[in-house]
């Protein structure tokens, strides 16, 4: 047996009495009618993130228009495993919805790993927004892309800039050489960051703090809100912001149950989703601004460099574009085909929007 496969025995094994709990909760369909319908949302974020957020305004939405038919049980990060794991009790239909971010989801997705590379995005967050979510060519690519592993693609959204926190000022891809900076477990996130220079470490997100404490590794990225919510500012010194990347993740639900789901119910989801789309975008901004006034105040020495300028950023951009190249070789072909059509669609709505 593989060790990959002994991991995945033993985590089944460990999670057997909660798993078994889950399914216990799906009544008889005789005794359906008389107790609410049973749907789980497990989140890759901790209580107080912008998923969380997310999946609370969904159960709000979805009981409250199901008039208390349906209700929503959300699952926090570590509840019920790692976002690989969770992906795949969403698999396995014990849970319904989950998040699914390209960090991870990657490795059963090639293709998704294009929301992972540096300056692709417009500066403009409402642009990405539209483009991700109101674009058909775009979002009928991604839909069979994720149907094809037996997921139902329901949003696509950003949680915000990603922001890298340093134990020393970056400001150009020279900075950077000899930095040990801590990415998912992305081929991509490691490319990234080995084009700039950087000695890319991976490290599970709550082992973070500790490594920056104990000087294991030198920095790391993510929005602001995560930076304040588990505390990388306190130990790190500077905090930077390049808008190299949008942190993207995506919901999603099991295909089959979709599928499976009364006309009214599959509406019903879709509504839902469709109006979080401008709700979220709004959220994270609010999260993002609020926490970086917090990360202010609690440590008024933090040096935040908060723009780089157009060369600075223009010498990164050139220094991430080798990293497209192995995208396309990781994903193929195909993952080219979808490369070239978000740049255009980007572009195309930048254009629209200057108008």
């Amino acid at each position: 047996m593989s060790a990959a496969k002994l991991i995945r025995v033993r985590w089944l094994l460990a999670i057997l009495p909660c798993v078994a709990m889950l399914c216990s909760c799906s009544e008889p369909v005789a005794e359906q009618s008389s107790k609410p319908i049973q749907w789980r949302f497990a989140i890759e974020e901790t209580i107080g993130s912008v998923q969380h957020e997310y999946a609370l305004k969904f159960k709000e939405l979805i009981e409250s228009r199901s008039q208390g038919a349906i209700e929503v049980t959300i699952y926090p990060y570590g509840t019920l495993g790692t976002s690989d794991q969770i992906t795949e009790l969403v698999d396995m239909g014990v849970i319904q919805f989950a998040m699914a971010s390209p960090g991870h989801l990657g490795k059963l997705i090639p293709e998704v790993q294009v929301f992972l590379l540096h300056f692709v995005f417009s500066d403009d967050e409402e642009i990405n927004n539209q483009v991700l979510n109101d674009n058909p060519e775009l979002r009928r690519t991604f839909d069979e892309l994720y149907a094809r592993k037996r997921l139902k693609l329901l949003s696509i959204y950003s949680e915000g800039w990603q922001v890298w926190t340093t134990k020393k000022p970056i400001r150009t891809p020279e900075d950077f050489r000899g930095v040990k900076m801590r990415v998912m477990t992305s081929p991509l996130l490691l490319a990234a960051y080995a084009a700039y220079g950087a000695s890319p470490t991976p490290l599970p997100y709550s082992e973070v703090y500790s490594a920056l404490q104990l000087n294991m590794i030198d920095g790391q990225e993510n929005p602001v809100f995560a930076i304040q919510e588990m505390s990388f500012y306190e130990v790190t010194d500077w905090m930077i912001f390049a808008k190299q990347s949008p942190f993207i993740t995506t919901s999603v639900t099991n295909l089959e149950f979709f599928q499976s789901l009364p006309a009214e119910q599959q509406e019903l989801v879709l509504e839902t989703v469709e109006e979080l789309n401008g709700y979220i975008l709004e959220v994270q901004r609010e999260f993002n601004l609020d926490r970086l006034e917090l990360i202010r105040e609690n440590k008024p020495g933090l040096n935040i460099v908060s723009d780089l300028t157009a060369e600075q950023r223009e010498a990164f951009r050139e220094a991430s574009q080798a990293v497209r190249e192995q995208f396309v070789e990781l994903a193929g072909p195909e993952g080219q085909r979808l490369l070239d059509e978000l740049i255009r669609a980007i572009k195309a709505a930048e254009a629209k929007r200057a108008q």
